[in-house]
């Protein structure tokens, strides 16, 4: 393994999110990475380096994508987001209005809203399964139709690590006629010409990168106790999954979606800007705000931190604070993360192929987020 290389361009503003992230890569602590930042909807950082494998033979190009894992959550729910504005959902509906076999087993009075904030009840699956079901979207949706909710709906929230995907999904997909995976890419990543796939298509194939497994397993990464077992014991993933065709051709909106942090930051400046990015508009102004408004407060189920839901994503709280109050993110497991800053109408995320044994959070990315917000500071 040769000397890793940081490549790309950096706004003298931020030279010290360029220094943490380079310093990572001669650590060792990054083996290949990428991280970038825009403002008002233009890139101000774009960085990448090191190695796409484990290996270290094969420098980590430009183009080089990794399966982010749950930073896709936040695809899902910006898809979601445009959906509401469009009036084709709205979140205090029903699920069960668009999926009428959903209100089976207590579950008439779930609302889309609960499902993007993680407080249906629905965590993880009461039949035990295996991983390659996730790959059958029909059949992971009946089995939740038919589920009995784990807590009652809209008290607390529960990770729905990768349930999520599928419940939300299934109302888009109801709602439009069009799987989540293809609504995004036509209406969101293709017009902002963004390289983010949930579905990895063949040609894509090439330019994934490995991911290097973290010591300890999904389980392992949280403090939760028999929901959160429930949860992320069921199935049990391992990190070598994304490495294998059937998962990178399955759209798994919570989990499996592939991109790099430029892909990441520009699709989700959508927010950041407004509700307008790379000259076109998504959202309205109003409707791109909507991610802001908070659903629950209180000490997650499954996750066992206290965390603050808006709808799809974190909200900032005494545990994750930020500078600024309108300010949304949520992160991947092993270390990928993505935040959305309103007030700076700033971006900023990291994407990397060495995984650590982290769900809520990650060290490497603390000395860039400081760079990013002492630069906007000077």
């Amino acid at each position: 393994m040769g000397a890793p290389q940081v490549h790309g361009r950096c706004d003298p503003r931020f030279a010290a999110a360029r220094d943490a992230f380079e310093a990572n890569l001669k650590s060792g602590a990054d083996v290949g990475a990428s991280f970038a930042a825009t403002i008002d909807g233009e890139l101000v950082v774009d960085l990448w380096g090191g190695f796409k494998d484990a290996a270290g033979t094969e420098p980590w190009e430009e183009d080089t994508i990794v399966n982010v894992y749950s930073t896709t959550k936040t695809m899902c729910a910006l898809t979601a987001l445009l959906c509401a504005d469009r009036g084709l959902i709205a979140f205090d509906d029903p699920v069960a209005k668009y999926w009428p076999s959903f209100a089976e087993n207590g579950k008439r009075d779930i609302t889309v809203g609960q499902l993007m904030s993680h407080s249906s009840g629905l965590s993880g699956f009461e039949k035990k399964i295996e991983p390659g079901e996730l790959y059958d979207w029909d059949h992971v949706c009946r089995l939740l139709a038919h589920q009995t909710p784990w807590w009652e709906p809209g008290t607390r929230s529960g990770y729905h690590a990768i349930t999520q995907g599928y419940l939300v999904g299934e109302v888009v997909r109801r709602a439009t006629g069009k799987t989540l995976g293809t609504v995004f890419r036509e209406e969101i990543a293709g017009p902002l010409g963004a390289d983010f796939h949930i579905g990895l298509p063949p040609e894509a194939d090439a330019r994934a990168g490995e991911l290097i497994p973290p010591e300890k397993g999904l389980l392992a990464a949280t403090p939760g106790g028999d929901i959160a077992r429930r949860t992320l014991g069921n199935p049990a993933l391992s990190a070598l999954e994304p490495r294998h065709t059937p998962w990178r051709r399955a759209e798994i909106p919570a989990a499996g979606g592939f991109g790099n942090a430029r892909s990441v930051a520009r699709i989700q400046a959508i927010l950041a800007n407004g509700g307008a990015a790379g000259g076109k508009r998504f959202l309205s102004e109003a409707g791109a705000r909507r991610a802001l408004e908070l659903q629950v407060d209180n000490t997650d189920l499954v996750l066992g931190i206290p965390v603050r839901f808006g709808l799809g994503y974190g909200m900032p709280s005494l545990v994750v604070p930020f500078p600024h109050e309108n300010t949304v993110f949520w992160g991947g497991w092993g270390g990928s993360l993505i935040v959305v800053d309103y007030d700076a109408r700033m971006t900023f995320a990291y994407v990397m192929n060495r995984m650590n044994s982290t769900t809520t959070g990650d060290a490497r990315v603390a000395g860039m987020i400081m760079g990013m917000f002492g630069g906007l500071a000077a």
